[in-house]
């Protein structure tokens, strides 16, 4: 999941933004509308103007990993630049307006704006570390460790406590750290029971640090 300075480093700037409009075209999507479905052959690249989408992997019987976030000013489906299969479904968490354009436009406006070629080249690198740094949490912390990494990603301070910048479920809280709802929920229940998250406004908050285990 982004940052918030992940956030703002994936945006676009105002004049790329300005410079690649005029080669796509505006669409709106509605909320829990699906934008790109895993294995798709579509190469077009999507800039998100309004809302926000999560970018997924999911198995055949229906289990979701989530892999990003995106909202306003960033931009997805660049993986597709190289013709193949789309690795990854995209799924909008509220309506939507998106700039899009199609490959043959995207591979031009490449060639002749080095400056976007350089924003997707660190957006890339970004990516590849956030998605390292993920495995890694997987494969060697417990449901617990992931969990306090993640609600720390997603939240921001406000004074002594952490607020989650958008309202989550338990199952998408699940879907983000590789596990269970019903785990996710017992171990909810034992820090709210402890003092240490509470909800306020739909919202969850972190009232105190997290302990390092549980």
């Amino acid at each position: 999941m982004n940052s918030a300075a992940d956030y703002a480093d994936d945006r676009l700037p105002k004049p790329l933004l300005e410079a690649i409009a005029p080669h796509g075209s505006t669409r709106a999507f509605a909320a829990q509308a699906i934008l790109i479905n895993e294995g798709d052959t579509t190469d077009s690249l999507y800039i998100l103007l309004k809302g926000r989408v999560k970018v997924y992997a999911s198995s055949d019987d229906g289990r979701e990993l989530v892999l990003a976030e995106y909202g306003p000013g960033e931009y997805f489906g660049e993986l597709s630049i190289d013709g193949e299969k789309r690795s990854a479904s995209i799924k909008a968490l509220e309506a939507c307006s998106c700039r899009v354009v199609q490959g043959s436009e995207l591979r031009q406006f490449l060639a002749d704006h080095p400056d976007f070629a350089m924003h997707l080249t660190r957006k890339l690198i970004r990516m590849v570390r956030r998605l390292t740094e993920q495995a890694r949490s997987i494969a060697l912390q417990d449901v617990y460790g992931r969990l306090v990494r993640v609600l720390t990603e997603l939240s921001e301070p406000a004074g002594e406590e952490r607020v989650l910048r958008h309202k989550l479920t338990q199952q998408d809280i699940a879907g983000r750290i590789g596990s269970s709802r019903e785990m996710v929920n017992r171990v909810m229940k034992e820090l709210t029971a402890g003092g240490y998250v509470a909800q306020r406004d739909g919202r969850l908050v972190i009232l105190r640090k997290l302990p390092a285990n549980w």
